[in-house]
């Protein structure tokens, strides 16, 4: 089976994350990993692979410094990758870069696309339906379960009462959810042999994708303004002199909690 593994680098959702002049999420001085959703949309191709055979290719649009998270991504078990790099990119909101990854995923034959369900910096959660949309391929989205037999795929699909089961024939784009395994640490020899592992780089031009559609310039949605989150300010404390509880539920009143 040919699957190709979607990855991100993203700032470390651990550390201050700010945006820039443009109010773009500033990815220079920050210490960017891999999505880490992606790490087990990797793994979840890995163990596909270790069961029935076939290859797996890393996808990645970013900046040149993604090389690193792609390095990382290749580290763990897949084949070989492909790296979507143009400056004219910078900015793209959804919209742009789902037409850049579906024009990459249009080169590749892929028989199974999996993504992790979100990303931790754009988390808007709509990637793997706008992929389906534009290639015209089934979604399976929200994966805490995926079974594949052939080209027959039943995804358990998580949701906050418990679970659907859904199916569907490949090709098709698969979301998962980090409940679904356990991704593998890279081994020294896994590290040593990314380093030779083949990466294609594409650009816009030979993916007949025109700049005008993507960047800042292409966006269908604008950023007007932001805000820092205001700091945590200290409680109120109540001392309880017999008549604490009525203190608790008229402050619980006043915020609208009751």
């Amino acid at each position: 089976m040919n699957i190709v593994v979607l990855v991100k680098q993203v700032p470390d959702s651990g550390a201050e994350r700010t945006l820039g002049a443009d109010f773009a999420v500033e990815r220079v001085s920050a210490n960017n990993v891999i999505n880490e959703m992606d790490e087990y949309a990797i793994e979840e191709a890995l163990k596909i692979k270790e069961a029935g055979g076939g290859e797996v290719t890393i996808l990645t649009m970013g900046p040149a410094t993604a090389a690193e998270a792609i390095r990382k991504a290749l580290s763990m078990g897949p084949d070989k990758a492909v790296h979507v790099q143009d400056d004219a990119l910078h900015g793209s909101c959804a919209v742009g870069t789902s037409r850049v990854l579906a024009a990459a995923l249009g080169t590749l034959n892929a028989d199974l696309i999996i993504c992790g369900a979100e990303s931790t910096d754009g988390r808007v959660q709509v990637m793997p339906h706008m992929l389906a949309e534009r290639l015209g391929i089934a979604a399976l989205t929200g994966a805490r379960k995926l079974t594949v037999d052939g080209s027959q795929l039943t995804a358990e699909r998580q949701t906050d009462e418990g679970y659907e089961v859904v199916t569907a024939v490949t090709p098709a784009v698969v979301s998962v959810w980090d409940t679904i395994n356990e991704p593998r640490y890279p081994s020294f020899k896994g590290i040593m042999a990314a380093k030779k592992k083949p990466v294609q780089t594409l650009s816009l031009a030979d993916l007949g994708v025109d700049a005008s559609e993507v960047g800042t310039a292409g966006a269908t949605s604008q950023v007007l303004e932001f805000a820092a989150r205001p700091a945590r300010s200290a409680g109120q404390k109540v001392t309880d002199e017999g008549d604490g509880g009525a203190l608790l539920v008229s402050y619980l009143a006043a915020e609208k909690f009751v």
